[in-house]
């Protein structure tokens, strides 16, 4: 349901540009399932995203899987490079070498006893007619080198190489690439051969340039290969991810739904508890504190709903009430209005009547004022540490003059001894004049009522004991209900207003004391009350009481005895 209830449209504005009241127009309230409209409906990029979590852990795992793999990929490619051209060069300069060493060779051969290199720095043309033929070329450039070669020969002096004036060749690759290799467009580093000749010592430089090299087809099976490798992970990726990330909401899913059933009104809701269906024992705990959540809101529920059916209870035994003496009043002010209020005697009565009526309309506002401030908090205890003794016996005095009046033996019994304990001896001595009093009320003629004080380990023990009707076992869980009065159909049980027990509970309640109750039909009933030394240390109860917590619990025995047990935190 919207906030507000208003359906009528919001005023127009003002002359001075300022608006009115904004409405708000009633409606069905908001559910679960309803999104903010900026949720409802992404711009831009944020469409081609999955919406739900699981679809967004799953994209976001693949993406971390992917990345890791591209850095990965980059780095054995970019390693490997290095690697490939380390060992290419290597591979040069072992050509290279081979290549020098062939060269000197062929021109010690050529050049016969005479010095390949003479004096002045000049190659021996029978060496440069022998290095320049085709088949050596072939050899030198196809097989030697497999490579574009320049060949230098000169001398190093002085870390300095002079080649000589005809002692510069070269030689072009024409043989076509072996298999699996291609041909880079590269320069080789000069490899310089240094070679003691018969007379005339000399170097060789050899240059290569455009090799072929396993190089591109190495780092192309190599990438081919991590690509191959990088689909396999990344669809391995895909279903664990998808697996990771159900695994992870089925869990949240389960408690989505359990959430929205509470909140459509199924209290019972709550989700499964079991480890093995959840995986972590995060989500374990969770789902613990979940549950554990639900039953408070549910008890919280409960007690709301007993309090709401309490109180319309209340309402409807409280209009009772006052409807039976404003009835009677009313018959007897038409009474009094026509003949009968002529008759000094029928008026008199009706006087009396009417009187009798205001004197219970007074009473029944008194203890309804007097509960009402009880439950709400509003009366705070005057705790004293007093002799309990005077109270319980002042409070039986007042009642003397009634039992007299009903022909009934009251007596009381105290101890010897002074019995001090932190109570308020107001409230302590209403609780014994109402429990008094009822037991006279429900005495017949000739009866006794008992009342007896005595010490305890828990503080002290009060004893109100009648001989009269008794109460039913049925009757017995409600007897601390307001205005209920009993169903036995007798004048004892219809002239009460059913507000005494009530007020007993409450007070003895605040003290921290428990109230027990024992009847049997036709034998009289007794009311227990033990009072705590401090209510302010309510830890300590009396050694047979059974209840824990904050209640009232009341148990009905086969021997027809109710145990009513009502305990607070001060």
């Amino acid at each position: 349901m919207a906030e507000g209830g208003g359906g009528a449209s919001a005023p127009p504005s003002t002359s001075s540009g300022e608006a009115g009241p904004a409405t708000r127009t009633a409606g069905p309230a908001p559910s679960g399932r309803t999104l903010r409209s900026g949720l409802e409906r992404p711009r831009g990029i944020r469409r081609l995203f999955p919406h739900t979590f699981q679809g967004r852990l799953t994209i976001a795992f693949i993406a971390i899987l992917a990345l890791t793999l591209s850095l990965i990929t980059v780095g054995v490619v970019n390693r490997l490079g290095d690697y490939f051209d380390q060992q290419q060069r290597e591979d040069l300069t072992a050509r290279s070498l081979g290549v020098a060493q062939y060269v000197a060779l062929v021109a010690e051969g050529a050049s016969n006893i005479s010095p390949v290199l003479s004096a002045d720095n000049v190659v021996d043309p029978r060496v440069v007619v022998q290095l320049t033929r085709s088949t050596q070329e072939r050899i030198l450039a196809d097989q030697l080198a497999k490579a574009d070669v320049r060949i230098r020969i000169g001398t190093f002096i002085d870390g300095v190489f002079t080649p000589a004036s005809n002692g510069d060749f070269e030689a072009g690759l024409e043989v076509g690439a072996p298999v699996g290799q291609t041909r880079e467009f590269i320069t080789s580093d000069p490899t310089r051969y240094p070679v003691n000749g018969t007379l005339v010592p000399y170097w060789i430089e050899v240059t290569l340039s455009n090799p072929y090299t396993y190089r591109a087809t190495a780092l192309a099976t190599t990438t081919g290969l991590l690509a191959v490798i990088g689909l396999l992970a990344m669809a391995i990726s895909i279903s664990a991810g998808a697996a990771m990330a159900s695994r992870i909401t089925i869990p949240l899913r389960r408690l989505t739904e359990a959430s929205r059933g509470l909140a459509e009104g199924d209290l019972a809701r709550r989700v499964p508890d079991d480890p093995d269906q959840w995986g972590s024992r995060e989500f374990v705990e969770l789902a613990l504190q979940f549950n554990t959540m639900a039953d408070q809101v549910q008890e919280s529920v409960e007690i709301i709903r007993r309090d709401r059916d309490r109180s319309r209870d209340f309402l409807a035994d409280v209009s009772h009430e006052l409807r039976t003496p404003i009835a009677a009043m009313r018959t007897f002010n038409e009474l009094l209005r026509e003949r009968a209020g002529e008759d000094p005697t029928a008026r008199a009565e009706f006087l009396e009547a009417s009187a009798v009526q205001l004197e219970r309309l007074d009473w029944l506002a008194q203890n309804l004022l007097e509960l009402s401030k009880l439950d709400s908090g509003l009366v705070l205890l005057d705790l004293r540490p007093d002799d309990i003794r005077a109270t319980v016996e002042q409070a039986v005095e007042q009642a003397d003059a009634a039992a007299r009046r009903r022909g009934l033996d009251l007596a009381v019994s105290l101890p010897e001894h002074p019995l001090r304990i932190r109570h308020d001896p107001v409230r302590v001595g209403q609780v014994v004049a109402n429990l008094v009093g009822n037991a006279i009320k429900f005495t017949p003629r000739g009866g006794r009522v008992r009342v007896e004080v005595a010490p305890t380990d828990f503080g002290v023990q009060i004893v109100v004991g009648d001989s009269g009707v008794g109460i039913d076992a049925e009757e017995l869980p409600r007897i601390f209900e307001r205005f209920y009065r009993g169903t036995r159909a007798n004048e004892a049980r219809g002239s009460g207003s059913g507000l005494g027990l009530a007020i007993v509970q409450s007070i003895v309640e605040m003290h921290g004391g428990t109230v027990r109750v024992s009847s049997r039909l036709n034998a009289g009933s007794t009311f227990t009350v033990a009072l705590p030394r401090d209510p302010r240390n309510v830890d300590v109860r009396p050694a047979d009481d059974p209840a824990e917590g904050v209640g009232i619990v009341a148990e009905t025995s086969s021997t027809t005895d109710l145990k009513v047990n009502t305990e607070t935190a001060g």
